[in-house]
């Protein structure tokens, strides 16, 4: 077990007496006495994703609520507004949208183009960045082109290529080669600012900034087949006591670490996603900028966590921010500097954080920055042409709205595409196992986290490339593992922690949904069926598991196909370790849809499998409740779901009651 202490007397020394270093940072404000200040305003985007925008690529029209081209009309204001800032951004940048997976995948980018997020970048003007585990997606002769880094790693040719004009930091990605960092692990950023003397009058002065980037130690289970046997990761604790040594010898005023990730105290390992908590023990760290888990901090979500202030925005004594995602907030630290015996000393107490969103209420939202649309509109409308590209047809409604609930409306498409694929593709490459059932999980991605536009709903009649890419959103490879029945049921049982537990008894309002993500709720077909008891405690609610009809034996054989994430342990599901991979196909899960749409050309019921999970009948004394797009309730009607809408949230959302004692 990870301990505390133990990080702190390791950090101590690995820092050779961080205190000493400090003291001896530079007086980059020469010629300023002590007692002068100097306000600074550190400004922070994470989780774009790509939506450059506020424009929604699956339902083809505008959407306020997102967009990166409103953020940068809230870093033009904060820079009105505060007399020196930084911007720098935490990751998750280059993957996301369909205009994202077309420069990448459909129409590849030149190396002498730069890609789109990035001019809008370039566009605002950053000081530095990192990046995320997402940067990953397209593989690293991609993430080297676009970035124009110079990777000493296999498949990676040296190239000068247009890249972002502001500096990128990773320090816990090492080549397989060399061991060395795959791009700078920290740099120094100067910067002009304006101080307040100690006789209160301005004055010019230097500040040296240092700035250390990590991602996810995940990422080499999330992206193996990218990254395998070509890099390293390290733990971001480890990599910062590695490299900070270097840092504080170039004598920084401040340390900004840029961190893809979040935070948690449970015990520290190396492969821990979210290590923000112990990131900000390491010394010599002024400020964190978090991201990848698509909250905001400071916020409700910590508030109860140890030695975190989640109203000011201070973690273990660090002013740090998290900016949310998809272009809805602008992350901003508000830090005062002082003079102290000749160098720059943060004033902790006068330090506090805060997140700007684009929307302060509905419909009243930011306006776009100007600049932004016509940088990237050939791009985007080369995007929109390629997603309207028709493929097919369905005959039925392909809907999100209660997939929780029990509809399977869009992932019975996706399950069966990945099914067929499967079977052909096992038949050619791995003959051994064709007397083994093949099952398919899949999980519906749009469940309304990113606000009431984000579901899946795919009409009867046409499908286009962006219907499918609506089914399918993140653009994952497919894979298969070879599993049992008990791997089966612990897999589902997993899955079924999306609930909370009902009580029966209780007599008011109980929400059905709990912490687990949307993209993380696993539903299986291929002749398999369950049920899902939400009274029981969590690994107890799989009940009845059937395969055509017979009960699944615990040492029942199947292959089981899903995404590359999933079966490379993306999620902590059960068994999902990488090591019982049977097919990693080099197809994308959205084009094996895109592609059985048009070998099916229509696709009708007789294609697809019906529900194959039920809640287990379960009769309470209060409603049992749920959130989903609100004037919807006709669509569960219309599909035999025992759910009534109770009341219109007014934000386009409602809040619905299903009856658990029903099928």
């Amino acid at each position: 077990m990870f301990k505390p202490l133990a990080l702190a007397v390791l950090s101590a020394a690995l820092l050779a007496g961080c205190a000493g270093a400090s003291a001896e940072k530079p007086a980059s404000g020469a010629g300023l006495k002590d007692g002068a200040t100097l306000d600074l305003a550190i400004l922070e985007t994470t989780d774009v994703h790509s939506n450059i925008l506020s424009y929604d690529y699956y339902k083809q029209k505008d959407d306020p609520t997102l967009g990166y081209e409103r953020v940068a009309t809230l870093i033009r204001q904060a820079r009105s507004e505060f007399p020196n800032t930084v911007l720098f951004d935490s990751g998750d940048t280059i993957q996301g949208t369909v205009l994202a997976d077309y420069q990448a995948l459909v129409k590849p980018l030149g190396c002498d183009s730069e890609l789109a997020i990035y001019k809008a970048m370039d566009a605002v003007g950053y000081d530095g960045g990192t990046a995320g585990n997402h940067e990953f997606n397209y593989g690293l002769p991609f993430l080297a082109q676009v970035t124009n880094t110079a990777m000493n790693v296999d498949g990676v040719a040296a190239r000068q290529c247009a890249g972002p004009k502001f500096p990128l930091v990773l320090s816990n990605v090492y080549s397989a080669r060399d061991g060395k960092p795959i791009f700078k692990p920290w740099t120094i950023v100067t910067k002009q600012v304006t101080a307040m003397d100690s006789d209160g009058k301005p004055a010019s002065a230097t500040l040296k900034i240092g700035i250390i980037g990590f991602t996810p130690p995940p990422i080499l289970d999330w992206d193996k087949r990218n990254l395998a046997g070509k890099v390293t990761v390290a733990g971001v604790v480890e990599a910062a006591n590695r490299y900070m040594p270097e840092v504080l010898a170039q004598k920084p005023d401040i340390v900004v670490a840029i961190l893809h990730g979040g935070l948690n105290t449970a015990p520290y390992t190396p492969q821990m996603e979210n290590g923000g908590w112990y990131l900000a023990g390491v010394p010599g760290i002024d400020a964190l900028l978090l991201g990848h888990s698509h909250t905001e901090f400071p916020g409700p979500r910590y508030a109860d966590m140890k030695d975190v202030d989640a109203k000011r925005g201070i973690v273990r004594g660090v002013p740090a921010v998290m900016g949310g995602f998809f272009g809805k907030d602008l992350g901003v630290i508000q830090m005062t500097l002082q003079r102290e015996d000749g160098r720059w000393v943060v004033q902790k107490d006068k330090s506090h954080s805060q997140v700007r969103p684009i929307c302060p209420k509905k419909n009243d939202c930011v306006a776009p920055d100007p600049s932004i649309a016509p940088i990237v509109r050939d791009a985007h409308e080369a995007a929109v042409a390629y997603v309207n590209t028709p493929i097919g047809a369905t005959d039925h409604a392909l809907t999100s709205y209660f997939a929780d609930e029990g509809n399977m409306s869009a992932l019975a498409v996706v399950n069966a595409a990945q099914i067929d694929y499967t079977r052909d593709e096992l038949a050619r490459s791995r003959p051994d196992l064709k007397d083994v059932p093949i099952l398919s999980s899949a999980s519906a991605f749009r469940t309304g986290f990113g606000g009431p536009e984000d579901f899946t709903d795919v009409p009867a009649g046409p499908m286009t490339i962006r219907n499918a890419a609506d089914l399918y959103f993140y653009p994952n490879t497919l894979a298969a593992v070879k599993t049992d029945g008990a791997g089966v049921k612990a897999w589902l049982e997993k899955a079924a922690t999306r609930f909370n537990r009902i009580d029966p008894a209780k007599e008011g309002e109980q929400e059905l949904i709990g912490k687990l993500p949307g993209y993380n709720f696993d539903q299986m077909q291929g002749g398999l069926t369950y049920t899902i008891d939400v009274s029981k405690p969590e690994g107890e609610r799989i009940g009845n598991l059937r395969y055509k009809g017979k009960p699944v034996k615990p040492s029942q054989p199947f292959v089981v196909v899903t995404n590359n994430y999933r079966a490379s342990g993306g999620g902590e599901f059960p068994g999902m370790s990488g090591d019982n991979i049977v097919l990693s196909a080099p197809d994308g899960n959205r084009e094996v849809v895109i592609h059985w749409v048009e070998a099916k050309k229509t696709i009708g019921s007789r294609d697809v499998e019906k529900r194959s999970w039920h809640f287990a009948p379960v009769r309470t004394k209060g409603p049992v409740t749920f959130t989903s797009a609100s004037g919807k309730a006709n669509v569960a009607t219309s599909l035999g779901l025992p759910i009534r809408q109770l009341r219109d949230n007014g934000d386009g959302t409602a809040v619905y009651a299903i009856d658990l004692s029903k099928h």
